[in-house]
């Protein structure tokens, strides 16, 4: 395991540097400069500007000099944020949207996949039909329509959270969020649980454990549930990259001091250290949880270990 380990995380590195080279190129695609403004700039201010933050340099410069501060720990000023490094600004809102974030994939999972287990043993039945519908609804509700209605109901009609503002420590703030990012998330691991685990339950060796006599709780949890977890486990990864960009609309409709407002408002003004270095946070979280994911799934089937 510890081997299988050391090789995932050596090759996160190249993954992360093709991630860093097409982010810096690509976004200096896009036209404008991040100085543009309503007032225009002489050429004398904007030759200034440039030559400041290094934008008068060519490109490959710019990279190699990019390159250089990353391995250093360092990702830049900020282009709009004046006096303000963007490991800074990027450290005042991330806690509290990985919070957001892991709370709302641990509670997914919770949610989702005893659900699916339970419609898979109820399969053609009216619990799984019901569940299955449920579940194909959170699918398809984006979070930017359950959030609003989530704050209409639980913090207008019925004030039992809070929906504007925040205050630390006060988990009443966090728990709306937290189950609009969840919800989407839960639905579609039950969805998938439930195909994984019904599959499993047509096994030969289920099939020998009830002819056996075996309890219907010995039959799930120490027969059918470790197979019929592998595919969930797989999507452990993108679940989580899920939460955390959709987190960028949830913490917009709740009005939450998250770090997703700094990629969405970074993008308008074309600073692009700081939209790099939210790609870049965002792209490690994702790749850890693939890594984590994959080592999950190794410890589920051990003939990946092998290969």
């Amino acid at each position: 395991m510890i081997g299988f380990a050391v090789r995932r995380l050596v090759g996160l590195v190249p993954t992360l540097l093709v991630l860093v080279t097409l982010s810096f190129f690509i976004i200096r695609l896009a036209p404008g400069s991040p100085f543009d403004q309503e007032q225009v700039l002489s050429p004398a201010i904007r030759a200034n500007l440039d030559a400041a933050f290094g934008l008068d340099q060519p490109l490959v410069t710019q990279y190699g000099r990019y390159l250089a501060g990353l391995a250093r720990g360092d990702l830049g000023p900020s282009f709009r944020y004046k006096d303000f490094r963007v490991t800074e600004l990027i450290a005042g809102g991330l806690p509290l949207s990985l919070t957001i974030g892991f709370a709302a994939a641990i509670l997914a999972f919770l949610v989702g996949v005893p659900l699916g287990a339970w419609a898979a043993w109820r399969a053609n039945t009216w619990t799984d039909r019901a569940l299955m519908s449920v579940a194909m609804l959170g699918v398809v509700l984006p979070g930017f329509v359950v959030g609003p209605v989530l704050a209409l109901l639980f913090g207008i009609y019925w004030p039992i959270f809070r929906i504007a503002g925040y205050e630390p420590w006060n988990p009443s703030f966090l728990v709306l969020p937290v189950v609009t990012l969840a919800l989407p998330v839960a639905a579609y691991a039950a969805r998938l649980m439930r195909t994984s685990m019904h599959e499993v339950l047509q096994s030969n060796f289920v099939r020998t454990a009830r002819a056996k006599g075996l309890p219907t709780r010995v039959v799930l949890l120490r027969h059918a549930l470790r197979p019929a977890l592998m595919p969930v486990v797989s999507y452990l990864g993108p679940a989580v990259a899920f939460v955390l960009t959709g987190s960028l609309v949830v913490e917009s409709v709740f009005g939450l001091p998250g770090s997703g407002r700094f990629l969405v408002q970074g993008a308008i003004d074309r600073d692009y250290t700081l939209v790099m270095g939210m790609i870049l946070v965002y792209g490690v979280f994702t790749l850890v949880c693939n890594l984590i994911a994959d080592m999950l799934y190794a410890w589920l089937d051990p003939r990946v270990r092998l290969s």
